[in-house]
């Protein structure tokens, strides 16, 4: 089958990840035809361009195409989309991402192209202005008659879209999203020597956290709950994985309130040195607002972590209080604070977690059985609109 992916830009993250696997699968694994579609890598985040561009991909970049709303960038990239698709031809168009998920569906619609959506995370959410909020619930509802199929990264995906009156259960279907497990299971370098050269002692323990410094990432409420940490915890160490605009905020905040020196900035690094990053940390902490399906808690428990995260969207689906972590109302500090400090003083704890993570999670978010269910799902649109299953 030939497939076009299009993703509005392809930084580092949770669905440019899960995108670029999937095309890279298709292609190498499944023989697929694949082109894959994206804005310009821009932003302090990093880009996956370099990955896709070496792994011998079919890549198309939109220069038009941005995150923010933009009626005339917009309307550019909607006409680059579509000579782009003319010239292509392809059976399907699989779109991925809020703007990237309106423009590629009316697209393929005009052009009669089947096509599959992937909510990696709701494009109408908590923290977002009233106008944006409405404004995309409005084109979500305007763009499902145009969706073949929907795919949610998890199934709180589902429930929210269905919620809102986006579509019927029936269109959705759930697809978690995959990466490679091995190094989580089977960390790159021994953990004893990343801790060293982060500057990490082998008694600290260290509560880690791998998020974009941005807006919506949580990390406000880690630091505000780190003082009553280290007053009852006084070897935890905290390592921040990600870089951002907040970054310079939060190191004044840090600074001002005397615990710089119990946080760690790893920085900007690319995917490949997470599974280490991860493998020196004890705990693995998610303060998020709005999330699909944040990776890092898989990821975390695959590796054998304890994990601690908010109770937002898909959090619940793989952090079970009582077994693999805690699971706390959003935005609290009290709660937070009390959960990291019961996983620093319990060695056992935190290994009874992480091992039963491991062993419920790790087949279930292999990348392979992703794309395959992928597929599944293009065969059965494809099979429904043309009688062409692939």
């Amino acid at each position: 089958m030939h497939v076009v992916h299009y993703i509005t830009r392809l930084i580092v993250g949770g669905a440019q990840e899960n995108t670029l696997l999937t095309v890279e699968d298709q292609h190498h694994l499944f023989g697929d035809d694949v082109t894959l579609i994206s804005g310009p890598g821009l932003g302090p985040e990093g880009s996956l361009e370099e990955r896709a561009r070496r792994g011998g991909l079919d890549m198309r970049i939109l220069d038009a195409s941005r995150r923010s709303i933009h009626p005339w960038r917009d309307w550019q990239t909607y006409r680059q989309l579509l000579q782009l698709l003319r010239e292509i031809k392809p059976d399907l168009l699989h779109t991925h991402s809020s703007k990237a998920g309106i423009i590629g569906r009316i697209a393929a619609a005009k052009l009669k192209i089947p096509c599959v959506h992937t909510i990696h995370g709701a494009s109408f959410h908590v923290g977002q202005s009233a106008l944006a909020f409405n404004l995309y619930r409005w084109l979500e509802r305007r763009a499902a008659p145009l969706t073949d199929k929907f795919i949610s990264v998890c199934d709180a995906m589902t429930a929210q879209y269905v919620q809102a009156g986006i579509a019927s259960q029936e269109k959705f279907v759930t697809v978690y999203s995959g990466f490679d497990v091995e190094p989580f299971l089977h960390p790159p370098r021994p953990p004893y020597q990343v801790r060293a050269e982060l500057g990490l002692k082998p008694e600290d323990v260290v509560i880690g956290k791998v998020a974009r410094l941005f807006p919506l990432k949580g990390h406000e409420f880690l630091i505000r709950a780190a003082r009553s940490v280290i007053d009852r915890c006084p070897n935890v160490r905290f390592l921040l994985v990600g870089d951002g605009i907040l970054r310079p905020q939060f190191e004044s905040e840090l600074a001002a309130s005397g615990i710089r020196d119990r946080f760690v900035f790893a920085g900007l690094v690319p995917p490949s040195q997470v599974p280490e990053l991860i493998h020196a940390m004890d705990v693995v902490v998610h303060t998020s607002i709005w999330e699909g399906l944040a990776r890092v808690l898989p990821q975390g428990l695959i590796a054998g972590k304890p994990v601690v995260s908010y109770d937002i969207d898909g959090a619940r689906e793989v952090v079970i209080p009582g077994e693999t972590g805690f699971l706390l109302p959003p935005q609290s500090t009290t709660e937070l604070s009390a959960a990291i400090c019961e996983l620093a003083t319990n060695p056992a704890l935190r290994l009874q977690y992480g091992e039963t993570g491991r062993t419920r999670f790790t087949d279930q978010f292999r990348h392979k059985n992703m794309t395959r269910q992928i597929r599944e799902v293009y065969a059965e649109v494809l099979g429904r609109t043309n009688g062409n299953a692939g």
